[in-house]
């Protein structure tokens, strides 16, 4: 994310021949968004007088470890989309060619995102991403079925804001909110879930299927189905997971999905939300009859087309993204701990995605290693992006038991696409120098 003042533009990376160490997955976007004054651009010639010499060395290359913030967009959805910004920019409510024309191109990325997830095409909604799917679940559900006396919801307190605020908010609406615990690994207790989403009146379960913070892959399909015996709905944040995990309605009995388009190289603001055939939801936008009245609008066509594009992708390179990327993970996890011996990698013992490493280190704070890291031309976070800003301690690790000093020194490495061998070995380098400044600046040695 780029500082106040500063402004975007793309530079274009070298093309593949002249790249030293290639990403090892199927795509490398070959225009990454800059920032200006980043490492990657060219130096500006050194002032100079008689007599003086400026050394001014080529600043190294920039790396991306935010790829669960966000991803870039691929060329192949680009491609897609770009018709949709220009000759077939009708309104698919219109009934004349160029509104025929849209409708047909909606009606097909509807399918093609119907089949990435292994349901009809009725049983998809395009929505602006996850925060609004999200929201659409938990409240959207829990609204329909209060009047049936169902008014209990059951999530997790290391849920994304998201799915968080929404429970609340049905809180405040009268349901009864219940949050399961979760072990230390950073996945939820199945005794706890059982009591919990067992005890009656319920109305609708939501858990984040992998967590953004640490990867961590929670058991869904046993959840799901305890969900159903006991007579309410799920609901899963795929967010993290599709792509990386399988997410298929025809093996696992959830409801509701909340898939996000721009964390598997389509644009941010459009996403797709699952709903099984026949399932009870409210809306939350009212005014037109839009995707079945289910979120009023006019749709996206453009988006919607570069989301089919993308989810069909991230379908067939799932299992090569897998392969590519965890040994990447692993390495860089091994090099952080053999250079800082007490660093510690959180969800580390449980199943995991392979695009996530959360680590703190004693004695700093997430704050001032992403600024050193930042200086370095090494993007990160503190944990979700949507939480930037933020001073406390993760919600996330402090769930998991993690101590408040330690949650408050986490930062998220995150691994995609832009990911090569000399990325994580230039910054398994780069730590130990960049731990010590940040325990200076804590006053820490």
């Amino acid at each position: 994310m780029p500082r106040d003042g500063m402004e975007l533009h793309e530079a274009t990376a070298p093309p593949p021949a002249e790249r030293t160490c290639p990403s090892p997955l199927p795509y490398a976007p070959g225009r990454v968004p800059q920032v200006v004054g980043a490492a990657t651009d060219p130096p500006e010639p050194p002032e100079t007088r008689p007599g003086l010499s400026i050394f001014n060395p080529m600043p190294p290359k920039p790396i991306y470890l935010d790829h669960a913030a966000t991803t870039p967009v691929r060329p192949e959805v680009l491609e897609a989309m770009s018709p949709y910004f220009a000759g077939r920019f009708g309104n698919p409510s219109s009934t004349h060619r160029w509104g025929r024309e849209a409708r047909a191109a909606l009606d097909e990325a509807r399918e093609r995102v119907a089949q990435s997830l292994g349901a009809a095409p009725d049983e998809v909604c395009f929505t602006s991403g996850g925060t609004e799917a999200d929201n659409l679940a938990v409240l959207g559900g829990w609204r329909v079925l209060k009047s049936q006396g169902k008014r209990a919801v059951v999530s997790t307190p290391i849920e994304h804001k998201a799915v968080l605020q929404a429970v609340h908010q049905a809180a405040k609406e009268g349901a009864e909110e219940r949050l399961l615990k979760v072990d230390r690994d950073g996945t939820v207790n199945m005794d706890d879930a059982r009591a919990m989403i067992g005890a009656g009146n319920l109305a609708l379960a939501s858990v984040m299927w992998v967590n953004n913070e640490t990867g961590v892959i929670q058991p869904i399909e046993e959840l799901a189905r305890i969900t159903k015996a006991a007579g309410g709905l799920f609901h899963s944040d795929a967010v993290q997971a599709f792509g990386k995990v399988e997410v298929d309605a025809r093996k696992v009995p959830f409801d509701f999905v909340s898939v996000s388009g721009h964390k598997v190289g389509a644009p941010k603001g459009i996403g797709a939300f699952y709903i099984r055939r026949g399932t009870p939801l409210e809306p939350l936008f009212f005014g037109g009859s839009q995707d079945r009245g289910r979120r009023p609008g006019t749709e996206n066509v453009a988006y919607a087309v570069g989301l089919a594009r993308a989810m069909e992708l991230a379908v067939e390179e799932r299992d090569a993204h897998w392969r590519a990327i965890e040994p990447l993970r692993d390495r860089l996890e091994a090099a952080l701990l053999a250079r800082v011996p007490d660093a510690l990698i959180h969800g580390r013992e449980a199943k995991r995605a392979p695009h996530v490493c959360s680590v703190s280190v004693p004695g700093t704070d997430s704050e001032s290693l992403l600024m050193a890291l930042d200086l370095q031309g090494v993007a990160a976070s503190a944990g979700s992006a949507c939480q930037s800003g933020s001073i406390t301690p993760s919600h996330v690790l402090s769930a998991m038991g993690v101590r408040a000093d330690l949650a408050s020194a986490a930062i998220r490495l995150s691994l995609g696409a832009l990911t090569t061998e000399a990325d994580i070995d230039r910054v398994a380098d780069l730590f130990p120098a960049l731990i010590q400044k940040a325990r200076g600046f804590a006053g820490v040695s």
